[in-house]
């Protein structure tokens, strides 16, 4: 089989090398490109004799995978495959299998440090001490005794509930189907209308899918305490981030803490959230800390060895 990664996905090439090894004694070819492309022409040069490749979140579309006469199975090291044209792997019969739960505990830090951020004014009280000023009119609040609304009970939301609850807040929840690992947390279900009026905190954890886009829209917004947090480092899309915006300049929510948006950073410098108060932005980094790099790389080339071997896993249901 020969087998290409399209693009570098966080680690060293030491340990690329050394994942790759078993599969170069077993007699397969491998090629590992240095850089990252979008170009469309330039993905399908570099499938076009693969057999597997192995990409991340890099946009897969229909014009590269027609490009790849021998491609039989895309092996992403990522969670989400809303990035690749599965209509056309499906055409074709193109094995998709992802990287499940690499990220958990990595995403359910940045939500928890998201929240302290916002909570606790950091980056007024950073831009006061590098100012000459004092702490005066910088006051922070705890997250103990809050209510945190968990939207989507998968394993991260499950992840950042623990986290939560260590610090002594409420947990409430809304899936499309309970968890009974959510219930033995001791974690209450109720309807979305309901977690969104109650909850101080509310933390989104479900994934892009036609269901769930803008499910976090004005109306939603305006069921929200004055006082209230949004945290989102699912996907993007699962917000109206316009309606966010107006959501946060009115004074209509207390603040945001967002990882993910519905173009991938760089943004655009007319970006609506740009300009909303009260908001932390990071550049889509809630995957990213070096043990979920190394954790991610080696569910990717074990991927691979499954499904070579007969026994695929991580297979998405396309």
């Amino acid at each position: 089989m020969n087998i290409v990664l399209l693009e570098p996905i966080g680690v060293p090439d030491t340990c690329i090398q050394e994942l790759a090894a078993d599969l170069i004694r077993a007699g397969h070819s491998f090629t590992c490109h240095p850089t990252r492309t979008t170009d469309p022409q330039e993905l399908g040069q570099r499938s076009r004799d693969a057999d597997i490749v192995i990409i991340a979140n890099t946009p897969y579309p229909a014009e590269a995978v027609r490009q790849a006469d021998h491609l039989k199975m895309i092996d992403v090291a990522f969670t989400g495959i809303d990035h690749i044209d599965t209509a056309e792997c499906k055409s074709r019969g193109i094995t998709i299998c992802n990287a499940a739960n690499y990220a958990n505990q990595t995403v359910a830090e940045l939500t928890i440090g998201l929240a302290i951020t916002l909570l606790r004014n950091i980056p007024a009280a950073d831009t006061a001490a590098r100012t000459g000023k004092t702490s005066a009119g910088i006051t922070g609040q705890e997250i103990a005794g809050r209510t945190v609304g968990i939207i989507g009970t998968g394993r991260i939301g499950l992840a950042a509930a623990r986290l939560f609850a260590a610090f002594g807040a409420k947990i409430i929840a809304y899936s499309r189907s309970e968890s009974d690992a959510a219930i033995a947390l001791g974690i209450t279900y109720v309807p979305l209308e309901t977690l969104m009026r109650e909850s101080d905190i509310i933390s989104l954890h479900v994934p892009a899918t036609p269901e769930t886009h803008h499910l976090i829209n004005a109306e939603r917004l305006a069921l929200m305490k004055p006082s209230a947090l949004l945290i989102n480092c699912a996907r993007g899309l699962v917000v109206d981030n316009e309606a966010l915006t107006r959501a946060l300049t009115e004074g209509k929510i207390a603040g945001a803490g967002i990882d993910v948006f519905d173009t991938e950073p760089p943004l655009p410098e007319n970006y609506p959230l740009l300009a909303a108060p009260n908001t932390i932005l990071t550049p889509h980094i809630g995957f990213s800390s070096e043990e979920s790099m190394r954790r991610r790389a080696e569910i990717v080339f074990q991927n691979i060895t499954a499904y070579l071997g007969g026994r695929p896993e991580n297979v998405c249901r396309l």
